[in-house]
Formats: structure tokens, sequence, C-alpha cells
């Protein structure tokens, strides 16, 4: 899994036929809505943060995204022999959920280093119920170290629960909101300080979430 450097881009003529291939699947497949537009820079790294409800929810945040996002994911997902050219492809990182996986988080950083967009569900699981769960820090903690902003999204709408291809197969109506970025100082990294710094980004999604109900009533 991911043996050589990756090192495809916006550019890479490959990466612009998934991108558009995606953007008709999502949005006409699976309705899905941009609620406010994408935050990201043009150019530069940064950490996309985002709320988990489904499988799908990766390939539906990227349909709004115009930079390639490189999402970190379950490693179990690269076991689904169909999809796993396709994470290649895209240069998802592939996380051991069994315990703290550091050579994930190396891939991680190197991806930062090099200018990537990295896609984070800090969640670490699936959402069951209709309310954020409790944020883990890893996120703040590259942050920190890579001096990159974080990039809040909230999606809604998709089958909450449903793993990979199921979700996949499913039609969704979806909407997505992006937040303003979060910056964070050095001191952010350490342990104490890195947990309250994923309640800010909580925080901002949380706002997102009571934005999207208030529209929708």
């Amino acid at each position: 899994m991911n043996q050589m450097p990756f090192r495809r881009t916006e550019r890479d003529i490959s990466i612009g036929i998934l991108r558009a291939a995606n953007v008709f699947f999502s949005r006409f497949y699976h309705h899905v809505k941009i609620c406010s537009p994408c935050t990201l820079p043009a150019r530069g790294a940064g950490i996309l943060v985002s709320n988990h409800l489904s499988g799908v929810d990766p390939a539906l945040i990227q349909s709004a995204c115009p930079r390639l996002v490189r999402w970190m994911m379950a490693s179990e997902y690269f076991q689904v022999r169909a999809m796993r050219w396709l994470f290649n492809a895209v240069g998802v990182i592939p996380v051991d959920r069994n315990g703290r996986d550091s050579a994930a988080t190396r891939s991680a950083l190197r991806a930062l280093e090099a200018g990537y967009i990295l896609g984070v569900f800090p969640e670490g699981r699936i959402e069951t119920e209709r309310q954020l769960l409790p944020f883990q820090s890893g996120a703040a903690v590259m942050a920190a170290r890579a001096r990159v902003p974080i990039y809040p999204v909230y999606i809604e709408g998709t089958q909450r629960g449903k793993e990979m291809l199921p979700a996949i197969l499913t039609p969704n109506r979806v909407r997505i909101r992006f937040g303003a970025p979060l910056f964070f100082a050095e001191e952010d990294g350490k342990r104490d300080n890195a947990e309250r710094a994923m309640e800010r980004v909580r925080q901002s999604m949380q706002n997102l979430r009571d934005l999207d109900q208030t529209r929708i009533e």
C-alpha cells in the first residue's frame, strides 16, 4: 500500500478524469448541494476535517473541493479489492485503527510538507446518532507541527452508519458546508493543548451543523 512516493497533483490528467467522474457521480446520483463555498487555498498545504456519517463521505466532500484531498482512511478499506486501485491513485493514507499508527502520521506529515491537502475524520469512526462525537487530537498535533491551518467542513444527508460500498450505491441528498480556516501555534501541538485546540475545531463544526439545521427548518 502506497509503497512509492505519491506525486500526483490537481494538474495530473488521471486526477482530472477521476475528479470529473466523481463530480458527476456526486452531483447527479447523490444530489450534493454545496451550501457555502470551499475555503481551501488555491495552493499550499492544509488539513480538511469533517464529521463522518458514512463510507462515501470522502468522495462527496472531494466533489466540492478543487484541490486533491489526500484522505487518512482506515486500512481495512484497502481490503476491498475493487476500491484499492482508486485509493492508491488518489493518494489515500491507510491508518491502523487498532492503535496509534506512527507510520500513517509520518506519511501525513510528508504529504503536508509536499503541499497537499490532508483529509481527516477526527471522530475516528462513523457516527451512529445525530450528534458530533468527541474529536481526537491528532489533527491539531499535525497542524501545529506542520504549521498549516485546519479547514472544517460539515456534511449532512448521507446514509448514516453505512459502510463504504452500501453507502456508495444508495442515493442520498447531501448538503456540504465549509467553515473559515483555524490557525494554531506551535505549542498547540502539545498533548493537553492539542485537546483544547481540537475543541475549537469541534465548536466550529458544531456552528456549521447548527447553521445547517436552522436553514432547513
